[in-house]
C-alpha cells in the first residue's frame, strides 16, 4: 500500500479516505491498515467452479461490494484455476461505472501453490510438471506436496501472472501462501533459508512498485502450539524480514482463519515477543503487522448448529447466525478485516447488512467470547 496520492498503482491514503467518507453511514466499518482505510469486511474468492457462470457471479459480487462499502478484494493465483483473479480483473476495469478509482480499492493476492490455467486438466500433475518444473521455474527439490513452491523465480512469475489477470499494475498486498507446508518436507533451518529468499523476492517487487507490502496467508501455521512442527512464529518472520531488508522492511500483513470454532488467533498464547507469550493478534499489534482473517463461516460448518445464547446475546440485533459469525470476527480486537466468500447477489446483500451494525467494543467481545 502507498500513501502517496500520485501513486495510482496502489490504494492510497487519500483515495481510501474518500471512499470511507462516501460510506460514512457505516459505523466502525473502516480501519487504518498500513496507512490506508480498509473495510472491516472483505470479499473472498476461494470457492466455486471453473465456469463462466461463477466468473460472472464473482465480478458482480465485487461490484456490489465496492458500491456498498467494501473496498477489500482478496484472491490468489490458484483460486479456481486463475479465474477468480480474472473475474476481479474484469471488475477492476469497471470501477469507473461506480465512480471509483484504483486508489480507493485494496487488492490482495497470494502465490505459492502451482495454478492451473482456466480449468483442471485431465493430466493435472503432468501439466504442473511440464509447466513449472521442466521450465525451471520450480528448482529441483523445492516443490512441496507436488503443488507448492516459494522459490524467488517462481514467485516473480506468479506475480506477473496475477497482475495480468487482475488488469492492474500492482497489488497492495502480496501473500506467501501457506508457507508452513514447507515444514512438512524440510527442516527449520532450510525453511528459514527459503523464507529469506522469498522475502527478498518480495522486497524486490516492492522496489519495482509491483506490490505495496507483503506477508503470509496461512491456514494452520499461526494456530498451532509453539512446539508443533508446523508452527509459525510471527516475531521470527518479522526478524527474517529485518535481516533481509532492515528496519524499513515491508512484511506488514498476515492472513489466518478465525471463527467460532477456531479461536486460536485470539485465545492461544503461542507467540513470544520480548520474552512474553501472547496471542497472534496481540503479537501482531506489538510488531506493527496487520491481521486479516479468513474462514469466518468455515465454509458454513460453524452454522450447522444454532449458536448458543451466550454467543448470540451480544449480537441480537442481527438477523442470522451467519451475520453474527461475521460480526464476531470483525469485532475481535486487533483484526483489520474479515474475509467472506460471496458469489450470489442474495448472499452479498445478507452479509452487507452486518456493516450497518457497529462492531462490538473490546470489553463486550472479551466478556462474551473469552475461552
Amino acid at each position: 500500500m502507498n500513501t502517496n496520492s500520485s501513486a495510482t498503482r496502489f490504494a492510497t491514503a487519500e483515495g481510501t479516505a474518500s471512499y470511507a467518507a462516501r460510506h460514512g453511514e457505516l459505523p466502525g466499518n473502516f480501519r487504518l491498515m498500513n496507512g490506508v482505510q480498509v473495510s472491516s469486511l472483505g470479499l473472498g474468492t476461494y470457492l466455486g467452479q471453473d465456469t463462466a457462470e461463477d466468473d460472472a457471479a464473482y465480478r458482480e459480487a465485487a461490484l456490489l461490494c465496492l458500491s456498498a462499502g467494501v473496498n477489500l478484494l482478496d484472491t490468489a493465483v490458484n483460486y479456481r484455476s486463475q479465474r477468480s483473479e480474472r473475474a476481479l480483473g474484469e471488475a477492476m476495469l469497471d470501477l469507473h461505472l461506480l465512480g471509483l478509482s484504483r486508489e480507493q480499492v485494496v487488492v490482495c493476492t497470494k502465490a505459492g501453490f502451482l495454478p492451473f490455467d482456466g480449468t483442471v486438466p485431465n493430466d493435472g500433475p503432468a501439466y504442473l510438471d511440464r509447466t513449472y518444473v521442466k521450465t525451471g521455474l520450480v528448482p529441483p527439490g523445492e516443490l512441496v506436496a507436488g503443488c507448492q513452491c516459494l522459490a524467488p523465480a517462481y514467485l516473480k512469475d506468479q506475480l506477473r501472472r496475477s497482475l495480468r489477470n487482475l488488469r492492474i499494475a500492482a497489488v497492495d498486498v502480496f501473500y506467501l501462501h501457506n508457507p508452513e507446508m514447507q515444514l512438512d518436507q524440510v527442516e527449520r533451518d532450510e525453511f528459514e533459508r527459503r523464507m529469506r529468499a522469498a522475502i527478498g523476492a518480495c522486497e524486490e517487487a516492492v522496489q519495482a512498485r509491483q506490490i505495496g507490502c507483503y506477508g503470509c496467508a496461512t491456514w494452520g501455521g499461526f494456530r498451532l502450539p509453539a512446539d508443533a512442527p508446523g508452527h509459525l512464529s510471527l516475531p521470527r518472520l518479522v526478524e527474517l524480514a529485518r535481516e533481509v531488508a532492515g528496519p524499513g522492511h515491508h512484511f506488514k500483513v498476515v492472513q489466518a482463519p478465525l471463527n467460532f470454532a477456531m479461536t486460536e488467533l485470539s485465545a492461544l498464547k503461542n507467540q513470544q515477543v520480548d520474552g512474553e507469550w501472547m496471542s497472534l493478534l496481540e503479537a501482531a499489534r506489538r510488531l506493527g503487522v496487520a491481521v486479516v482473517c479468513s474462514g469466518p463461516l468455515l465454509q458454513g460448518k460453524v452454522l450447522k448448529k444454532p449458536l448458543p445464547e451466550r454467543l448470540r446475546a451480544p449480537m441480537a440485533g442481527l438477523r442470522k447466525d451467519s451475520q453474527r459469525a461475521l460480526q464476531f470476527v470483525r469485532s475481535a480486537p486487533g483484526v483489520a478485516a474479515a474475509l467472506c466468500g460471496m458469489k450470489s447477489r442474495a448472499h452479498v446483500y445478507e452479509n452487507l447488512e452486518v456493516l450497518r451494525t457497529a462492531p462490538l467494543d473490546a470489553a463486550t467481545f472479551w466478556q462474551h467470547f473469552k475461552e
